[in-house]
């Protein structure tokens, strides 16, 4: 008697799947991210997606990383930071980033997985590491231009919470020359902030 094996799934499609989930998540909300859900639209079977991701956490973790690619704290640890002039510049070009029309939607899909992680804290952990990374990466930066330790960790953490408030303005609100003057002045009020920790650190 003949038995029939079912093909296995092709193990260098899992890329195609990520970015395909990307796009099925443009006009949805990621809590609404089911392997049912995403197979259907796809046109796949839920096994498909089973073999390659494992669990609904597993593909939530992959779709985050794909999500920031390019904009991982390890890739911008490689950018120059030698100058307080260097520092800020790399601010701006954050701040540039996110209002391209795609980054918007990167960021709209950051903060949903955020707010899933605040629910599903054992399952879920990419978002608050990649936040983590993020205050450490700026902590190092401001102690290498002067900054005292302790000081560097609590103005990066300021920092890191007052441009996602930002982020979140513009993601929301769709307000860009708001959210802008808002950015302009939080960075002038950091920078001034930096500028007196260097001297009171060389003091």
């Amino acid at each position: 008697m003949l038995m029939l094996m079912a093909r296995k799934p092709d193990p260098t499609r899992k890329p195609a799947l990520i970015q395909q989930a990307l796009e099925f998540l443009v006009d949805r909300p990621l809590s609404s991210l089911t392997f049912r859900s995403l197979a259907k639209a796809l046109d796949v079977s839920t096994f498909t997606l089973v073999y390659h991701f494992g669990t609904r956490a597993e593909l939530i973790r992959e779709i985050v990383r794909a999500n920031a690619r390019g904009v991982t704290p390890e890739e911008a640890s490689t950018l120059p930071a030698s100058t307080v002039d260097d520092y800020f510049s790399s601010l701006n070009l954050s701040w540039q980033w996110t209002q391209l029309p795609e980054n918007l939607h990167r960021q709209r899909l950051e903060f949903e997985a955020g707010l899933l992680e605040a629910v599903e804290r054992s399952e879920l952990t990419i978002t608050r590491s990649y936040f983590e990374q993020w205050v450490g990466l700026g902590a190092r930066a401001l102690v290498a231009l002067g900054v005292e330790k302790a000081q560097a960790e609590v103005e990066s953490r300021l920092l890191m919470n007052t441009f996602h408030g930002i982020q979140f303005d513009l993601v929301l609100n769709q307000n860009l020359e708001a959210s802008s003057a808002v950015f302009d002045t939080a960075v002038r009020h950091h920078r001034s902030r930096v500028e007196a920790l260097i001297v009171q650190a060389s003091q």
